[in-house]
């Protein structure tokens, strides 16, 4: 697809996917409008604002003759989820209905990518999770994901509305400054000289998906999404399909940055589902999409711009990019 001069909405521009996002689309000419909830930049097209205000969302769309929307907002921190439900819930459940309805009302949107979460699949007696599988969200940030996957599925079978889901495992990347985050609290840790904190017993099982291959799922759904009907309503998973533990992930990192630290396991996790990670058949088969990146390579680059970055090689604009909001809109 020419994403040359396509008007296109990113909300959760600041997030760590909406920042890759956004630069590769300004890469590919498109002409990028990102709702952000922070001062606007110079340096982006952006508008200030909430995902919850429907008033604006109906204006940023006519106003700027949207034509593609990146629903990445959201609050996806566990934690603050667990400690304030109804916050979560009217980011991620009602900020999704205010921009799908948002988008029913404007006949120029065409292509609209929501991000839901393996989370939305909540605790499943089969590994790995396919897109079949119910959503079965128990506690908040899971069910807020179940929730907004819904409200997708249903506009697009209702309204015939040109949207499609990812479900996705754990991002990593550079420019994530989350730091109660496995991968930037771990790499950062062990610059600083100290133990990497493990929440958990270790044991946990997940799968991640580096950055740059996440940003590339997106692009492709939404280039197939303007061509195919037959793709509204769907979900996706993308994965790199190769799970791992807390432990191992965190030994990985150690090993590549050639590290004697041994990781401080705490075992404080509660809420957290044990084990998933996912089936991507259907994103190889349907869209032609696959993981460029192994763990191992992406992890390289990962530590690569965390090395950089604290050693002062990135420029101000990269800093300013570099944020990770557990409030991402």
């Amino acid at each position: 697809m020419n994403w040359k001069g396509r008007s296109v909405l990113i909300t959760g521009a600041t997030g760590l996917v909406g920042t890759w996002l956004t630069r590769r689309l300004i890469g590919l000419n498109a002409s990028v409008v990102c709702l952000v909830r922070g001062p606007v930049t110079q340096d982006l097209r952006a508008v200030q604002g909430d995902i919850r205000d429907r008033t604006l969302l109906d204006r940023v769309i006519m106003d700027h003759h949207i034509d593609t929307v990146f629903h990445l907002a959201a609050q996806t921190a566990v934690g603050i989820a667990n400690r304030n439900p109804v916050s979560t819930f009217e980011t991620n459940i009602a900020g999704t209905w205010n921009l799908l309805e948002a988008c029913r009302l404007s006949p120029l949107v065409k292509s609209i990518v929501v991000a839901s979460s393996d989370k939305a699949y909540g605790r499943q007696p089969i590994l790995p999770y396919t897109e079949d599988m119910p959503l079965d969200g128990r506690h908040p940030y899971d069910a807020s994901k179940s929730c907004s996957d819904i409200l997708a599925q249903t506009y697009a079978a209702t309204y015939g509305l040109p949207v499609a889901i990812t479900r996705c495992g754990n991002f990593y990347g550079g420019g994530d400054m989350n730091w109660n985050r496995l991968v930037p609290g771990t790499i950062r840790s062990i610059l600083q000289g100290e133990r990497p904190v493990i929440r958990s017993d270790g044991h946990y099982q997940r799968d991640y998906l580096y950055v740059e291959d996440s940003v590339q799922a997106y692009l492709t759904l939404a280039s197939r999404l303007r061509q195919d009907t037959h793709l509204r309503g769907r979900a996706f998973n993308f994965s790199n399909e190769s799970r791992v533990s807390v432990l191992e992930m965190v030994r990985l990192i150690l090993r590549q940055m050639e590290s004697t630290l041994e990781p401080d396991i705490r075992n404080e996790s509660s809420n957290e589902i044990r084990e998933q990670f996912l089936n991507a058949e259907r994103a190889r088969t349907e869209l032609g999409w696959r993981a460029e990146f192994t763990l191992e390579e992406g992890l390289r680059r990962t530590i690569a711009w965390y090395r950089e970055y604290f050693a002062g090689g990135k420029d101000d604009r990269s800093r300013e990019l570099a944020v990770a909001h557990p409030l991402a809109c």
